[in-house]
């Protein structure tokens, strides 16, 4: 659980001009956030835009940051999806060598029950041979874990080691970290709810903004989790902007227009994603360039 606490990045998947995989920028990418001291990286999330990768793709993508994080921090694996069994053939079918847990998104479209994510997560855990993250994101699945659910599987599947929180619901969240087993962690999956999280008893961050700048998020999560809470606030107030332009036009698309100004990737984006709008990279580029 230690290696999970802190810091975490969910990065993106750099794209070609063509469309295809950048893997020369994902392992810019990667040695930036690892050289900005994130403690994991989380890749094939919703800001890796996975939605959107082949099955082969994933396998490479995989592969390659397994080798590119040569084991200097930990890594997580996004492997979710709204058809369960394919969920799990999917863990089943990867290379999971170098991998050390699974981020799993709760089902999108189907609208399901709480019992039937509870189901959907129970049959996930039973199969995987990693510790499982579940992710809460209710404005992007159309249904809420709910704490009284979020718990129930904390308590009852003994591999699913933490949630990674995005309802916005600090009242849900705070319900979960009061009910939770002591091996269970609840990560924050909001970059402007750090603080919030962290002083509630949260255990960190899964960051969108610790892909452009992960030494600045870390300073900001590290002060949280050692109670220095002033500290912390200040840092955090420097990148409220940054964090609002993150998701003013889409996410990874905010994002994407920062790395690319920073030379990290190319501003490329798979459809149905686009590039921000020409206001909102201004006021992104505006912002990076009064960073430097």
């Amino acid at each position: 659980m230690k290696r999970f606490k802190g810091t975490g990045v969910a990065i993106v998947t750099p794209f070609k001009n063509d469309s295809s995989i950048d893997f020369s920028a994902l392992g810019r990418v990667i040695n930036h956030v690892i050289k900005g001291g994130v403690n994991y990286i989380v890749a094939m999330g919703t800001t890796g835009e996975a939605s959107t990768l082949t099955k082969d793709e994933k396998h490479a993508i995989v592969s390659y940051v397994t080798e590119a994080i040569d084991s200097r921090v930990p890594l997580v694996a996004g492997i979710g999806g709204n058809n369960t069994q394919d969920v799990i053939n999917t863990i089943r079918e990867l290379d999971l060598q170098g991998v050390d847990a699974i981020l799993s998104v709760a089902p999108y479209y189907n609208k399901p029950s709480q019992r039937g994510l509870f189901e959907h997560f129970k049959a996930i855990s039973a199969c995987s041979p990693l510790p499982l993250m579940i992710y809460n994101v209710p404005g992007r699945a159309s249904c809420n874990i709910s704490s009284d659910t979020c718990l129930e599987l904390a308590h009852e599947c003994d591999n699913i080691i933490a949630v990674k929180e995005a309802s916005g619901d600090l009242a849900q969240i705070m319900r979960i970290i009061k009910g939770k087993p002591g091996n269970f962690m609840v990560i924050s999956g909001d970059d402007m709810l750090i603080i919030p999280v962290i002083a509630a008893g949260g255990s960190g961050v899964i960051s969108v903004l610790a892909n452009a700048y992960p030494s600045e998020c870390n300073e900001i999560v590290s002060n949280a989790m050692n109670n220095n809470f002033k500290a912390a606030r200040d840092a955090h107030f420097r990148f409220i902007e940054a964090i609002e332009l993150l998701f003013a036009d889409g996410n990874p698309s905010g994002i994407k227009a920062f790395m690319s100004i920073m030379d990290l990737c190319q501003n490329n984006l798979r459809l149905p994603l686009v590039p921000v709008n020409s206001n909102v990279y201004s006021r992104i580029k505006k912002f990076v360039e009064g960073v430097k």
